[in-house]
């Protein structure tokens, strides 16, 4: 019965014990998920190779028992057994085929799935424990390395079995020509195995460099603009030439051994096939064996590439899969920064104070307060902290933020920040998130973010595409869709990081007066330096060195001179770049 995809979440167990610890566990329990298919899969490969390997037996007897004798009808009828072994092989090689695709469809599955759920479970930390390249080369990378060597588990099954049965009828027809092969094989896969670790550390190199080399293309592709804006982009280019010539290097490194260990697959059992032709064409010249014999001998021989070939496939297989399974391992195991606590507290009611302790701030619920941090620095770990990105010392009324459900803090808090993404899809979709909206409710929150120009510029409407990351709207354009998004989502404190930095004057104005009307209700928070913006805030904190000062924004800039130095170095900044 055919599979559908993804898997059900209930076909994944949770990854506990040596699953969570080791490569090879995580493998075993990958493999446990679909033991059936493989089981199917090994069984049907064993029926097809054991067909195939059996064929150079059907032809020996069919000389010895009829083109020796001239027996026509023998002929034909072993002719006719040898025609019914081939749809056998061919019936049974069908079968195998799909099972191995589905091995492999599912390996791939539930590793993307694993990967999926962690990504959600981790959340927004998880930018700051990994690096994108990395991620990126375990979905499309190590994904697939999983899944090939469980693609391979099926005709892995099928040689060994098959490599087995030959042995033991070349031993019963000649003892020594059937201890060549009983020795031999064995030998040539020692010696292609001898080969397993240098090419396993060859593709650990290879992976991580493969990483490296994945995270500067994502770094370039989403600063694409702001290198051309400072003239970086032939220095980027520089290092991302150099980083891709090392990636090369190590490619050709790997391909090295497996260049070996394919040559291997073929000379060993080509002078394995020599050897035993030549000691059965010697039987047969002392009279110890029949020539239907030595045919089926050549048969047997020439038949063995196939399964050592496949057997040094595997062994490569099983090399990439233990480098990607570390890799998996290394981030479906990371812990979030942040986590639900094991009996949550009963939410405060609304319009409770949210307050971080470390500093004295205070953020009421019905105000606009804007922050300034003497260092820069300070800011976005503040906002991260008074949202429980991380956790601290922050109040919710009452209760301790770290003793709320994630599920609370999120609906009732919002960070905003200008990393935040965009997904390809629909401007509506991309705007209204999981809840619909109605098109007067997405045009509202577009006009109090003075977004209305980006909605009349686009030739669909809110129907438009958003290009992955948002990259067919300028900087300025994107901090408004974004402001926009998070007025949709109505969170009862709204944290905002610089939301208005990369907006003319005119428009930041615009943006402040819309935002401090459309949120009258709600509590919002601006970590800020423009005195634009500062000089609408229903409240200014200035905090510097743990110290906090507090008042509207013309009173501290007369009683406090760091504060007023700092907005002032602000402003002209703001004017130079006004100018040019």
């Amino acid at each position: 019965m055919a599979r559908t995809y993804p898997l059900p979440d209930e076909r994944i167990p949770p990854l506990t014990g040596n699953a969570a610890r080791t490569p090879h566990g995580f493998m075993l329990w990958v493999a446990r998920i679909q033991a059936s298919s493989i089981a199917l899969g090994a069984g049907w490969g064993s029926v097809w190779m054991l067909g195939v390997g059996l064929i150079p037996a059907a032809v020996g007897h069919a000389v010895d028992r009829g083109v020796v004798p001239r027996d026509g009808a023998a002929v034909l009828g072993w002719s006719l057994g040898i025609v019914g072994m081939a749809a056998v092989i061919a019936y049974a090689g069908a079968r195998r085929h799909y099972n191995a695709v589905t091995n492999w469809l599912s390996a791939a599955y539930i590793v993307l799935q694993l990967l999926s759920r962690q990504a959600v479970r981790v959340g927004a930390g998880l930018p700051s424990m990994i690096s994108s390249g990395e991620v990126v080369a375990i979905g499309a990378g190590d994904a697939e390395s999983m899944a090939n060597f469980f693609d391979v588990l099926a005709r892995l099954a099928g040689s060994t079995v098959t490599v087995a049965v030959v042995a033991v009828i070349m031993l019963d027809a000649s003892w020594r020509v059937g201890l060549v092969v009983l020795i031999g094989v064995p030998v040539t896969m020692a010696l292609t195995a001898w080969l397993l670790r240098p090419l396993q550390r060859r593709q650990e190199r290879y992976r991580e460099q493969q990483a490296e080399l994945g995270g500067q293309a994502v770094d370039i592709a989403q600063g694409i603009r702001i290198l051309r804006g400072i003239g970086g982009e032939t220095a980027f280019a520089e290092r991302y030439r150099r980083t891709s010539g090392e990636v090369l290097t190590s490619g050709l490194r790997v391909g090295r051994i497996e260049a070996l260990m394919a040559g291997q697959a073929v000379l060993f059992p080509g002078l394995l096939s020599v050897l035993v032709t030549w000691l059965a064409a010697t039987y047969l010249a002392h009279g110890e064996i029949s020539a239907g014999q030595l045919v089926a001998f050549y048969g047997y021989t020439a038949f063995l590439t196939l399964p050592m070939a496949i057997f040094s496939e595997a062994i490569g297989a099983l090399a990439a899969a233990r480098v990607a399974a570390a890799h998996i391992l290394g981030l479906i195991t990371l812990e979030p920064v942040v986590a639900d606590p094991e009996t949550p507290l009963d939410p405060p009611e609304p319009g409770a104070d949210l307050t971080d302790q470390e500093t004295g701030l205070r953020i009421r619920v019905g105000e606009l307060l804007g922050i300034v941090c003497a260092d820069p620095d300070e800011a976005a770990p503040l906002a991260e902290r008074l949202a429980r990105y991380r956790d601290g010392s922050v109040t919710l009324g009452a209760a301790p933020l770290d003793r709320l459900a994630l599920a609370t803090v999120r609906e009732r808090i919002l960070l905003l920040r200008n990393g935040d993404r965009f997904f390809p899809g629909t401007l509506r979709a991309s705007l209204s998130g999981a809840t619909p909206h109605t098109d007067a409710e997405l045009e509202a929150a577009l006009h109090a973010a003075a977004a209305d120009d980006v909605l009349e510029g686009l030739g669909e409407g809110l129907e438009s595409e958003v290009a992955d990351a948002g990259r067919n709207f300028s900087g300025g354009q994107l901090q408004r869709l974004r402001l926009a998004r998070a007025l949709l989502a109505g969170p009862e404190i709204l944290i905002a990081v610089e939301a208005t930095s990369a907006v003319d004057t005119l428009t930041e104005v615009r943006m402040i007066e819309r935002l401090a009307a459309y949120r009258e209700a709600r509590g919002t928070v601006v970590f800020t330096t423009s005195p634009l913006v500062l000089d609408r805030c229903d409240r200014v904190v200035f905090l510097r060195g743990g110290r906090a000062a507090e008042g509207g924004h013309r009173d501290l800039m007369t009683a406090e001179p760091t504060y007023r130095a700092l907005i002032a170095r602000e402003s002209a900044q703001e004017d130079e770049g006004a100018l040019r």
